[in-house]
Parts: structure tokens; C-alpha cells; sequence
């Protein structure tokens, strides 16, 4: 199942798919979910443009310069004008360093970097944005064909000034460089940040946090990928120089002209379903597939191994990666194999010929032995439930003949790695502080992320606003009270520097993709992930106006799904579907500030869902805690 949890894998035409918004089923108050038809797009309903035709650029590489004792560097925010694909107009994008992708940095472990982010951004707003109403007859799909389809574009996007913050994510740095969103600067400011790159060789992107508006200025081109090597990792000789590529994948939509010509304007496109009272924004998906910032590239390699830095650095959409044969197969097996997750190597390769999970903002670290599909043609393609219109979206074009590569994938890959597992981690921190997050369908118009606490179960009677039983897997009923959930509500989580805490994240929103739950400043292994039976979760009209939510009867422990291979490394990111628990072991990096963690759905982040939590010396948590008691005051 290579979508780590959430949604089966499937083939490029899955019979069913689901409106990708949240809803919370029938009953008062509730959204329905919306059973839609993956239909096969007509023949040049949303092509327009030939697929494969355009070589895979490789991003530009920087590094830091020396000064002062420290790596230095300086990125500059600008406008630029470029081509997305040969047969398209050119496109007004927004990028760092003036391209797009940005450049990819590259910083060694231990050696600090100090990069100044300066905003030189200017003109109108690159990115219209445009809400259609949903017609679930339509054919394709609205998000499956390009254009504005007569709706005007919002005013308000328009509007924009280009007011930026820059997160590097997945890394462990201290919350005065972490990218706050709400610390977002205006053109003729920087925003500088230190990061320490005290951590293991990875990938790591940075990409636009500002507050609200992330989803249009990520789209607008403001991002690229980070990379941090190290001793451990230059003694495996993977594959380097032109063998190893960065793969920045990303869909996208385009506007359209009165002839319905693509105009290479990129397009903010969603749909919005209206049951009152809700509101119900879809998040965005697109029908093209960027890689690198050119739609549906190629790449000669020759016949040897390679290796490719994947980041899903979508809005939303989820890439279940499958390498194809010319003829649509699975590649023989010791083909391909996956070496490293989010935050690292894993400990050994991961044979991955029938696919691996990419949800948004996820990466994964490839190896690929072309020798074995000399003088073909094999494919990158997209194999989940709903891959949208066209789902491969990169083709490798290998040459004949042999080549000799004495690389083979090494069996070990980090032998610093240590997998945490249920009982490793009940010896070692028998006293762990526990987070409970639940994702549920009550918002308008998106999902909400309620912070739990657990207490006694109330007299009732069921359901209460806020209140959540669960009958756990051993058969015993939890209640869990909801303690913030907007984003000014108080902070609840207050975490130690260099600590380790259980997070576990339920999700009780049935419809739409899994939610990629991201936690910054950490790196934590998946645990479990467990499928409950979420029937017992209602919404509720509230006296004064609004809904709520509670349980009327437990949601109830169905059975074991588990942790795929691939995912068993260190993450920032874990998927969690609809009805699933997942908990993951966190250990936060030895710093210290002001922190968030969120849906990495852009749109779902920008609407709500996102909280702050804070990280301090566990000696000035004592001194708050005790003033807590004494006074009665939280955060």
C-alpha cells in the first residue's frame, strides 16, 4: 500500500474517487460526502502540450561562503520570466534567486549556515486565484481541466503584496530562524536565519510560510531543496555528480485564453460546494505534473545507477511512486530501492518496484539501476486512488549497451540508525509525555485540528461538544476533552528541549487524501498506525450557532494496518487516513522558541489548521509549571 496509510494504491483509472473536501457525512449540520467517478479525461480535454518532449533541467547548486568564522550566503527574492514547457507562453513566476525551482543549497553536518533571505519581489501578484462552484457532473472533473471557466479571479489574491517568510523544513534550528509565519517581511527587507545543520545527511526543502497565504505564495514558485551530507553518508559512494538529480515534483493547473489556448499563467483553481451552513472548499490538484519546473519532462541517463532526491512539494496532492516499464509493468525487482526518508538514511535499502508513498512535502531518498532497463524507456508514475488525469509524469529515456558500475546498494546504510520500537521506547522513557491531535470533519468548509487531554469520562449523556471517547486496541475506553484548537487559542504543548515525547494523531475526517501531519523541529519514527471505526463521531448544532463535535459511542479499534517499510526511518512528516491512529516516537532537536505544527496541505494550513507549541530548557519549564499551579494561568 503505497500510500502509507489513507487511500489504497490503484491503477491509473481507480474506479471511484472522493470530493477532496471534508465533510463530516450525513446527519445535522454535516457535509455529505460526495462519491465521484474517476473518469478517463478526453482525448486533449486539458493536454494541450506534449508530454515528454522537454529535457529535466537540474536546479543550480550554492553553498556558503566562509566569513567571520561562519558559511554565509545571501538568497534574493525576485520575479522571473520563464518557460514551463516548450509549447507554452511563458510564465511570470516568483523565485528565489529569480528561479524555479530555487537554487538547491548544499551544507555540511555541524557546519553552521547563515542565510539572509532578502525580498526583492515587485509587479502585481504572478498567481490568480479562482473558486468555481462544484458541478459533480461535470466531465472532467473541474480540478482535471485548465481555465478559469468564466469565473473572475478574487480580488483579494490580486491584492497581495509580496509579504514572505522562509521555512527550511526538517531542520533543527532555533524558533529565531525557523521561518514564523506571522514574522513575514515586505520588499527591501531580509530575513536572516542561522541554521546549524546539526544533523544527520538528508533532504530538506525551505519553501514560503507566510500566515494565510502560503498556498498562493508556494505556488507562485517560492521554493527549492536543501541538502546536508556528511561523514556517514560520503561512505557509502552513492552515486553523485550528474547521478544524483533532485526531483521537485509539484502539480499544477494553467489559465486559458478565449480560444482555450493554455496561456502558461499558473492557476489557483478549486471548487467550492455549498450545504448550508458549510461552505466547502476543495484543496487544490491540478491536471500537470511539474518536475523541476518544466510539465512532464524527460531525462537521458545511461545505464548505470543512479541516485534522485524526491520532494513532493505539491499543494496537496499525493504521489504514490511507481517505476513503470514502456509497457506499464513493474520493473524487474532489484531495480529500484528506497535509502532514506524525511530526516535521514534508513538503515538498510528498501525494494520499492511496487511503489513507495510521496504525500505532500514528504522525501524520499531513490536509487535506480538503469543497467537493467537498457535501451528503454521506463516511467515515474502515480498510482494513486485519484493520480489525476495524467499519471506518469517522467520518463526516463536510457542508452544501449552495457556500462561498467561497480556500485551496488550497500546492505547497511546507516549503522548509526536505531529503530524505536513500542517496547524500546516504553524501557527507555517509561515516563514519556504524550500529545493527543485529532483531525475532525467539523469545520467550515475545511478539517479541524482539536489538541486533546485526557480526563474522566463525564456523566453524559453523549454526544458533548468537544468530548471523544476511544476504545483503544487492549479494549479499554479513553475520554479525551479538547483544549484549543484555533490558531490565538493558548498554547498547550510545552515541550523540553532535546526531549523525546509520543504524538499521536487520530483521524476522524472519512473523505479526502490523508492528511501529511508535519511537526517542526523534530525528527520522529512511526510507530503504529491502527484503523478505528469513526461512526461514533457525530457533529452538533450548538445552542448559540455553529457545530460542533463529539462522540455519541467510542470510536472503536477495528484493526492493525502497520508502518510500511518505507516509512520506517526518521520523519518530519506522517500521513494518516481517514479512521487511522497513527503514533509516532518525536525527539526535538536541543533548541529552543516558538514552534508550529500543521497539515501540510497548504490550504488546510492556511485555514486552520496549524497550532503553535513551544520548546524551552526543562529548567525553565519547572519554574512555569510551578507558576502555573500557583496562579492557575496557563501559557
Amino acid at each position: 500500500m503505497p500510500s502509507g496509510g489513507g487511500a489504497p494504491a490503484g491503477s491509473a483509472a481507480a474506479p471511484a474517487a472522493t470530493h477532496h473536501g471534508h465533510g463530516a457525512g450525513a446527519g445535522p449540520g454535516r457535509v455529505a460526502e460526495v462519491a465521484l467517478t474517476r473518469r478517463e479525461p478526453a482525448a486533449g480535454t486539458a493536454a494541450g502540450i506534449e508530454a515528454f518532449r522537454d529535457p529535466l533541467p537540474t536546479p543550480p547548486v550554492r553553498t556558503g561562503r566562509a566569513a567571520d568564522g561562519v558559511d554565509q550566503l545571501s538568497v534574493r527574492m525576485r520575479p522571473a520570466t520563464v518557460r514551463l514547457h516548450s509549447q507554452l507562453p511563458p510564465s511570470t513566476v516568483w523565485g528565489y534567486d529569480g528561479v524555479f525551482p530555487g537554487p538547491t543549497i548544499e551544507a555540511r553536518r555541524g557546519r553552521p549556515l547563515r542565510v539572509t533571505w532578502i525580498n526583492e519581489l515587485s509587479g502585481v501578484y504572478p498567481l490568480p486565484a479562482v473558486e468555481l462552484p462544484f458541478d459533480e457532473n461535470a466531465d472532467p472533473y473541474q480540478w482535471d481541466r485548465p481555465g478559469r471557466e468564466g469565473v473572475q479571479p478574487r480580488v483579494d489574491v490580486a491584492a497581495l503584496p509580496p509579504w514572505t517568510s522562509v521555512h527550511l523544513h526538517g531542520a533543527f534550528s532555533n524558533g529565531s530562524s525557523d521561518g514564523w509565519a506571522e514574522d513575514a517581511v515586505l520588499p527591501g527587507n531580509g530575513q536572516p536565519a542561522e541554521y546549524s545543520n546539526d544533523q544527520p545527511a538528508t533532504a530538506l526543502w525551505y519553501h514560503d510560510h507566510a500566515m494565510h497565504i502560503t498556498r498562493w505564495n508556494v505556488m507562485s514558485g517560492l521554493l527549492g531543496a536543501y541538502l546536508i551530507r556528511d561523514e556517514e553518508e560520503d561512505a557509502l559512494r552513492l552515486p553523485s555528480g550528474d547521478r544524483e538529480i533532485p526531483l521537485i515534483i509539484c502539480d499544477r493547473n494553467f489559465d486559458t485564453d478565449e480560444r482555450g489556448g493554455l496561456t502558461g499563467t499558473v492557476l489557483h483553481k478549486t471548487t467550492v460546494m455549498r450545504t448550508d451552513p458549510l461552505r466547502q472548499v476543495r484543496s487544490f490538484a491540478g491536471p500537470y505534473t511539474l518536475v523541476n519546473g518544466i510539465v512532464w519532462p524527460h531525462k537521458d541517463v545511461r545505464p548505470r545507477w543512479y541516485r534522485f532526491r524526491m520532494v513532493n512539494a505539491s499543494n496537496t496532492r499525493p504521489y504514490d511512486v511507481r517505476l513503470v516499464t514502456e509497457e506499464g509493468q513493474p520493473v524487474p525487482p532489484g531495480t529500484i530501492f528506497q535509502i532514506g526518508t524525511d530526516s535521514g538514511l534508513m538503515p538498510a535499502p528498501v525494494d520499492v518496484r511496487d511503489g513507495f508513498g510521496l504525500a505532500a512535502s514528504e522525501r524520499a531518498d531513490i536509487l535506480i539501476d538503469f543497467g537493467a532497463l537498457a535501451g528503454t524507456r521506463p516511467r515515474l508514475r502515480n498510482i494513486n486512488y485519484d493520480p489525476g488525469p495524467w499519471p506518469d509524469f517522467l520518463e526516463f529515456r536510457v542508452g544501449g549497451g552495457r556500462e561498467r558500475d561497480d556500485f551496488r546498494p550497500p546492505r547497511v546504510l546507516s549503522r548509526s540508525f536505531e529503530r524505536v520500537t513500542e517496547a524500546s521506547l516504553r524501557e527507555s522513557h517509561p515516563e514519556l509525555p504524550e500529545r493527543m491531535v485529532m483531525v475532525t470533519p467539523v469545520g467550515v468548509g475545511h478539517a479541524q485540528q482539536w489538541e486533546m487531554a485526557r480526563v474522566d469520562a463525564p456523566p453524559g449523556p453523549f454526544p458533548i461538544d468537544g468530548i471523544v471517547q476511544v476504545r483503544e486496541k487492549d479494549g479499554a475506553v479513553t475520554t479525551w476533552q479538547r483544549r484549543a484548537w484555533k490558531w490565538y487559542d493558548p498554547v498547550q504543548f510545552a515541550v523540553e528541549s532535546g526531549s523525546w515525547e509520543r504524538w499521536r494523531f487520530l483521524n476522524l475526517d472519512f473523505s479526502g487524501w490523508p492528511h501529511p501531519m508535519h511537526i517542526h523541529v523534530v525528527a520522529f519514527q512511526p510507530l503504529s498506525r491502527e484503523l478505528y471505526d469513526i461512526e461514533g463521531f457525530q457533529s452538533i448544532d450548538l445552542p448559540g450557532g455553529g457545530i460542533g463535535g463529539g462522540t455519541a459511542v467510542p470510536v472503536a479499534h477495528q484493526e492493525t494496518v502497520g508502518i510500511q517499510p518505507y516509512e520506517q526511518g526518521w520523519k518530519d512528516v506522517v500521513n494518516v487516513g481517514a479512521g487511522e491512529l497513527v503514533d509516532v516516537a518525536a525527539k526535538f532537536a536541543d533548541v529552543s522558541g516558538r514552534f508550529v505544527y500543521h497539515c501540510h496541505m497548504f490550504e488546510h494550513e492556511d485555514m486552520g489548521m496549524m497550532r503553535p507549541f513551544v520548546v524551552q530548557p526543562k529548567e525553565v519549564l519547572a519554574i512555569a509549571r510551578a507558576m502555573e499551579h500557583e496562579t492557575g494561568h496557563g501559557h
